[in-house]
């Protein structure tokens, strides 16, 4: 590719989004860019009513990230350093239509479009997946505090949100490469055969100046 490499690593909650993120960093040397979570003031008041805190916790998650993006796209993008995230802002709209009232969403759908219109995108997205039960699990494996209240039923909603995007993603987005890894089959954190795995998925899609260790 003749982009400077700017990869994103999505799924639904607890898929391991940031651990696969920062051993791409590590492997390929290229700068991570991680998501706020916990720091959103609005997201443990969500997990007990999504309904009334919607519309705050997705703005601050849009502007936050609009903030990150515009500041990657200045400080690294720009100056041909390749960059790793932990999220896609196209995220952004898979949470707001499954958390937001029509009349909130159309406003925040506004928003969206006008802040993201010349936003750097990444040219190569890695969906990961896995089952409800192993999603489950590892929220509970890393013990967030904000996650404690999430319910089962909203999980496997989101999940099914992310398969249907994704679906979408690509028919969409032909150009820009999509990675499917199965969470399930393959467990990168505790199999380095498996992480090799999506390392060699990976680099096809390099540009040839970039250096592994």
């Amino acid at each position: 590719m003749n982009q400077v490499p700017f990869i994103a690593v999505e799924g639904p909650i607890g898929v391991g989004k940031t651990s696969l993120s920062q051993k791409i960093a590590t492997y390929f040397s290229f700068y991570i860019l991680k998501e706020i979570v916990e720091e959103n003031p609005f997201l443990g008041k969500f997990y007990d009513d999504i309904e009334a805190w919607s519309f705050q916790t997705e703005m601050f998650f849009l502007c936050n990230r609009f903030k990150q993006l515009d500041d990657i796209k200045k400080d690294f993008l720009s100056q041909s350093k390749p960059v790793v995230a932990d999220y896609h802002i196209m995220k952004n709209m898979i949470f707001a239509k499954r958390t937001l009232p029509a009349d909130k969403f159309d406003k925040y759908e506004q928003i969206y479009h006008i802040l993201t219109n010349d936003m750097a995108r990444p040219n190569v997205l890695i969906y990961l997946d896995a089952s409800l039960e192993t999603l489950l699990a590892r929220i509970d494996q890393r013990g967030r505090s904000v996650e404690e209240k999430i319910q089962p039923a909203y999980l496997a909603q989101l999940r099914q949100d992310y398969q249907q995007f994704m679906s979408e993603f690509e028919q969409k987005h032909s150009d820009i490469p999509v990675i499917r890894i199965n969470g399930d089959e393959l467990d990168f954190i505790k199999h380095q055969a498996d992480l090799d795995c999506i390392f060699a998925k990976i680099k096809p899609y390099l540009s040839k100046g970039v250096q592994t260790q």
